[in-house]
């Protein structure tokens, strides 16, 4: 299994990023609420797809947990039983973590879809975790990074958790998205522990610190811009629609964020530069400064067409990628044997 290493550990990669593609299309379509509890939706492992799944009715059997919605709020069964002509209040508690009642069969699926990633990509980093233990004799840090892996999967689960009892609270929404990049880092750094030690680039210190920098910078924007969202998404509940309306008061975040993209073109146009120049061979630069154009083009669509259809998942989706692809440079600048060697 140790020669087949690698592939599982960039099939977690992948798995990892898929959540995160299923997170960006539960950001965009405001799903995040689609199931009210945690683990469960509803108080059901597969969730239900009709309004009347739950909706009190008599003669009906409910299982303990199962959630109905009466009077606009949660309530769930405390036993198992079958109802009666006239609804009984002893069988049901309301649901104390919020008081979000609301039911979206298409909101509720694709959150559901986005949990059943997140399940997927953990037993992948598990299974990564597990074969990991065949470099033990040699490389004790990609078991140990391998299971932390796993333990930082369950702590995402977690805040998952939270971020539904919170009814998407903004800072927790940051740290969740946060997490999943360090999750990313992790992974890629085990990949190249476990790859053969030859260098494909030429070490340059400075250049390494600017790359640095360049990563921090992604960092500040994609808490930033979860931020903007969170405005944005307030403004809509509002009734604000258009752009044309919440830009005529944007909060400070809006200016930052925006003035930060222009940094981080610059910064790293300049690394593209002295990569030129000095002939070091981060071919992945070329992708970083495409990746920073569709990220500025899809940010002023956002922000002066109204958010067209699939423009906010790609913005976040490609901010996830442009830092693997930073974080994943760093680390091939650390290797200093020629290739030739």
């Amino acid at each position: 299994m140790k020669k087949h290493f690698p592939a599982i550990a960039k099939t977690a990669l992948v798995l990892v990023y898929l959540v995160i593609v299923a997170g960006a299309l539960v950001r965009m379509t405001g799903s995040g609420m689609g199931c009210p509890d945690w683990p469960k939706c509803f108080g059901y492992y597969i969730p239900p797809t009709d309004l009347k799944e739950l909706t009190w009715a008599p003669n009906r059997a409910f299982e303990k947990g199962q959630v109905i919605i009466k009077d606009e709020t949660l309530l769930v069964a405390k036993d198992n039983f079958t109802t009666q002509a006239a609804f009984d209040g002893l069988h049901w508690e309301k649901y104390t973590k919020h008081d979000y009642a609301i039911f979206n069969p298409l909101h509720t699926w694709i959150e559901y879809i986005n949990r059943l990633c997140g399940a997927l990509a953990g037993m992948a980093c598990f299974f990564m975790a597990i074969v990991s233990f065949t470099f033990w004799k040699e490389k004790k840090r990609i078991v140990l990074l391998s299971w932390l892996v796993v333990f930082m999967m369950g702590f995402q689960a977690w805040l998952g958790a939270k971020v539904v009892y919170s009814v998407l609270n903004p800072i927790k929404i940051t740290v969740h998205m946060v997490m999943a990049l360090v999750i990313v880092a992790v992974i890629l750094y085990i990949i190249q522990l476990a790859r053969p030690k030859f260098a494909t680039v030429t070490y340059n210190a400075a250049f390494k610190k600017v790359l640095l920098f360049s990563l921090v910078l992604t960092l500040i924007q994609v808490a930033i811009g979860t931020q903007v969202r969170q405005f944005v998404d307030e403004q809509v509940k509002n009734g604000l629609t258009e752009s044309v309306f919440w830009l005529q008061n944007p909060s400070v975040t809006f200016y930052i964020h925006r003035s930060f993209s222009i940094i981080v073109l610059l910064v790293n146009v300049y690394l593209f530069t002295r990569n030129r120049k000095l002939n070091l061979g981060f071919s992945k630069i070329n992708l970083v400064l495409l990746i920073i154009g569709v990220e500025i083009l899809t940010g002023i669509a956002m922000a002066y067409f109204d958010f067209p259809l699939g423009s906010q998942a790609i913005h976040l989706v490609l901010a996830s990628i442009l830092f693997g692809i930073q974080f994943y440079m760093i680390l091939e600048a650390k290797k200093t044997i020629p290739a030739s060697s």
